[in-house]
């Protein structure tokens, strides 16, 4: 029970400060989006989707492996090879993040240019590439204390990157565009001061998680003066191990990333055939990676969160040879994952056009429509990312490369069919992101089943859930239309209608003994949760 409600506090902690950081990604989104325009976020999306590879490429996978071969040799008290894991992944990072950082910089017009036909998208992009390197050691770091068992250094370092970011980014993409007004390349300006937050904020988080570091080092110390096992991995031993934990995860995620860019040039490519010039396509392509994926992304930033706490603690198991606590923290994680993500699906789509108006202004159909079409991906982008994370845990990393590799295929080849035979424009990209999460899920949950001999519970997992998420939705859309009608105000009847869609969930789960006792338990506050329901006799 112990180790559990431990896992669930780590992941929760984590789980917390995604939300946090992606509520300021929003909040900053606003008033970035409004000035810099759909066209320079098109421009500032091409540029991230190229520089998300060259980050999965060089660091994105670290914090997962680092974390997980830490854990490992912690659990049995190998605190010597733990910390040699450490030293390997940091010379590891110097050199890849270094290399990278370069072929992206001197690369970003060629780049931008082949990929996107769109040479300002280099810019945003060329600003972007010493952060790879920032990004690498900070991502060894994080890995290491993930390994420890311990989530806050992450969670705050992230959330201290993100409110850097937030600010470096509106000033600067202010004053790039204030310098060049005079410029037929001002949105691609002012999408390179969007960009140049992002690399202050990395830095200032690296510092704090050096200053932990250094903190934390004379307690590590003394772990290494206790260490009594008698074997010690040699470097070329972890090396070894380090890229055969690595290369699957980088595979992995790299495919999943994949997707967004090949969607971009698909698109970019297909729809310039059709006559569309470059400012219309960044400028759609603006709406669909600023607007719907920014927004699908908050609620699957929870299961990216529960996948990074984890994984180390079902690889420390599978080491001991625990393999009821591996299936039941598979089975607690899923079931809370579906408990947020399969509400926050329905809202994002009924709620569509009232919270694309309440954060970005844009009152218009189509940014509205790729929310009620695409909102049901957090269901499965979500729940494939714990699934990608069980499976990496139990060692069986080339399992979710595989599949990703067959979704992706099928993914692009929808994605094209879409755009030039049925003329979907930037729908398909929706279509196809909604048609690759599903895909990823059904191939792990064959995999989960068959390597962990593992069945998931399903009414109260999936069922009860969906049931509960379809008449919150149903409330909160009648609340939020009858509101309207009467105070003619969108910011009160938005607010209004999210807050009585979250409290019609949280009842309806309770009395439908969705959640059980026992189980809420387990979870972060989950006494004080029992206390206040059992005053109102929901139990």
């Amino acid at each position: 029970m112990g180790k559990k409600n431990s896992f669930l506090v780590q992941g929760s902690i984590l789980a917390v400060s995604s939300i946090l950081v992606r509520l300021i990604g929003l909040l900053y989104g606003i008033p970035l989006t409004n000035m810099i325009g759909d066209e320079g976020m098109g421009y500032y999306k091409n540029a991230f989707d190229i520089y998300n590879i060259a980050l999965i490429i060089s660091s994105y996978s670290l914090p997962l492996a680092v974390s997980k071969l830490v854990s490992q040799r912690s659990g049995k008290k190998e605190y010597r090879n733990s910390y040699r894991v450490f030293l390997c992944a940091m010379g590891f990072a110097f050199v890849v993040g270094t290399i990278t950082s370069l072929v992206i910089y001197f690369g970003s017009g060629f780049l931008a240019t082949v990929i996107y036909d769109e040479i300002r998208s280099a810019m945003p992009l060329r600003v972007l590439a010493p952060t790879i390197f920032v990004f690498a050691i900070m991502g060894v770091l994080r890995g290491f204390f993930q390994g420890k068992n311990t989530m806050i250094p992450t969670a705050i370092s992230q959330i201290l990157e993100q409110i850097v970011n937030a600010i470096v980014s509106l000033i600067a993409a202010y004053y790039l565009m204030k310098s060049h007004s005079a410029s037929d390349d001002i949105a691609a300006y002012g999408a390179a001061g969007g960009t140049l937050g992002t690399f202050f904020g990395a830095c200032i988080a690296l510092v704090f998680l050096a200053l932990v570091f250094a903190l934390y080092k004379p307690i590590l110390d003394k772990q290494l003066r206790k260490d009594k096992v008698g074997y010690t991995e040699g470097y070329s031993d972890i090396f070894s191990v380090l890229f055969i934990t690595l290369i699957p995860v980088i595979l992995s995620q790299t495919v999943y990333h994949l997707s967004s860019v090949i969607d971009n040039a698909i698109f970019g490519h297909v729809m310039a055939s059709k006559g569309l010039i470059g400012e219309e396509r960044s400028a759609l392509l603006g709406i669909y990676g600023r607007k719907y994926n920014m927004l699908i992304n908050v609620p699957v930033s929870i299961a990216s969160a529960l996948a990074a706490t984890i994984v180390p603690g079902i690889a420390s198991a599978k080491v001991m040879g625990n393999n009821l606590e591996i299936k039941d923290k598979v089975h607690s994680v899923i079931k809370i994952n579906m408990l947020i993500a399969m509400p926050s699906a329905v809202g994002l789509g009924v709620l569509a056009s009232p919270i694309l108006q309440l954060l970005f202004h844009d009152s218009r159909s189509l940014p509205a429509n790729l929310l009620y079409i695409g909102a049901i991906a957090v269901v499965f982008l979500s729940l494939s990312t714990i699934s990608s994370a069980v499976l990496q845990g139990i060692n069986k990393m080339n399992i979710p490369v595989i599949h990703s590799g067959i979704s992706l295929v099928l993914h692009a080849i929808l994605v094209y069919v879409l755009l030039q035979v049925f003329n979907l424009g930037i729908y398909s990209l929706v279509i196809g992101t909604v048609v690759f999460g599903l895909m990823v899920c059904i191939l792990n949950w064959f995999a989960v089943k068959r390597y962990l001999n593992y069945k998931q519970e399903v009414i109260k997992t999936f069922v009860m859930p969906g049931v509960c998420a379809v008449i919150m939705g149903a409330i909160a859309y009648f609340s939020y239309f009858g509101l309207h009608s009467l105070l003619k105000s969108n910011f009160i009847s938005t607010i209004a209608a999210i807050l009585i869609a979250i409290l019609s969930y949280g009842i309806l789960i309770l009395v439908t003994k969705t959640v059980t006792e026992e189980e809420l338990y387990e979870m972060p506050m989950g006494r004080t949760i029992i206390r206040y329901a059992n005053k109102f006799h929901l139990l």
